[in-house]
């Protein structure tokens, strides 16, 4: 199976996330758009935009880059309970017909300003009893005409979402990428999504999660074709592998210096998955060849807390090992965001397609 790259899209109303370049106009319609054509440029097959309460809308902003560009795919993160799944999957069809079958989906489960939203606090198993439901839904409202559906969570009758999803290439419908690391959302993901993603954990550990997702699809009957796997990660890189890990500490000095607090003070760092990610550091500051640790006891959270750092030809070596494993869709990043998608698209993208 051939392999995808992506990038990421901050999406964030503050400017500087992650060491970006900080300027006024950050999160405008040029800026964003500047991104979006450099992708379509350098190679990327689109970017993931990221999403949560108090940040801009990402379906909207999923649309007007659609709009500016002819290639770039948007992987949209969503909410259930943010949206309900039949006003999602219209709106989400509606757009995947305007941009010609461009549309790739991120269902997001962790917890968010629930209440500002309108939404109320659930724990574990009612949270990703929802998402289970969201997928289902939606899924079947791409793909079916006059669904009935009654769950715990949602509930529609006769309902057909119009403009209908068009097939192109074997791909029925935009498709449902999913992340989560406890066993719930494991059962979630073995059943019901199309691509797991994981963040940047040893190789062991995500062969490990491949193998048992796995096992759980086959265990509780998965209906749709095999489940795919990604990975969420930093990549940082440099034209030799010295320079490349000199700039990495001088960069998690300045992240030390600057005060921020640590990601399991934040709400985020309750959630397995990131939990998992801070474990690491006290395995050692670098694991397998080049996943650098340290950055996640300064301030680094999700793709952020672990990146993988060298030459081009380290890091492409390092995402092969991932590719062997079984790892097909790799959505990667570092900042400044802009000028990281021309060094890695040149550097680092032909390696991998080779």
């Amino acid at each position: 199976m051939s392999l995808e790259f992506l990038w990421y899209v901050p999406n964030q109303v503050a400017a500087g996330h992650r060491g970006d370049t900080i300027t006024e106009d950050h999160n405008s319609l040029d800026t964003l758009t500047e991104q979006a054509l450099a992708l379509e440029e350098h190679g990327w097959k689109g970017a993931l935009l990221g999403t949560g309460w108090g940040r801009p809308d990402t379906l909207t902003v999923a649309t007007v880059l659609a709009a500016r560009t002819s290639s770039f795919e948007p992987l949209v993160a969503i909410r259930p309970g943010y949206w309900q799944p039949a006003h999602f999957a219209t709106a989400a069809a509606t757009l995947d017909r305007l941009s010609g079958g461009r549309v790739r989906v991120n269902i997001v489960s962790g917890k968010d300003n629930l209440g500002a939203y309108g939404a109320a606090e659930e724990d574990q198993a009612e949270r990703y009893g929802r998402t289970k439901e969201f997928l289902q839904l939606v899924r079947k409202l791409w793909t079916q005409e006059n669904v009935t559906y009654r769950g715990e969570h949602y509930q529609v009758t006769d309902s057909t979402v119009v403009p209908r999803i068009t097939p192109r290439d074997g791909r029925l419908h935009p498709t449902l990428y999913f992340g989560g690391a406890s066993e719930a959302a494991e059962r979630v993901a073995a059943t019901e999504a199309d691509v797991q993603l994981f963040w940047g954990e040893p190789l062991e550990g995500v062969r490990e999660r491949i193998e048992r997702l796995r096992e759980l699809s086959a265990k509780l009957g998965r209906e749709h074709a095999p489940l795919e796997f990604g990975l969420r990660v930093t990549t940082f890189v440099r034209d030799t592998t010295a320079e490349a890990w000199a700039d990495a500490e001088a960069k998690v000095a300045e992240l030390a210096n600057s005060g921020h607090a640590r990601p399991d003070d934040h709400r985020r760092g309750t959630a397995v998955g990131q939990q998992r990610l801070l474990d690491l550091a006290a395995r050692g500051e670098v694991l397998d060849d080049n996943l650098y640790t340290t950055p996640g006891r300064f301030g680094g959270g999700g793709a952020g807390t672990t990146w993988l750092v060298g030459s081009a030809e380290d890091v492409a070596k390092s995402l092969r090992k991932y590719a062997d494993l079984g790892v097909t869709h790799f959505v990667l990043s570092d900042t400044p965001y802009l000028s990281e998608i021309e060094r890695q698209g040149t550097q680092l993208l032909p390696l991998l397609r080779d």
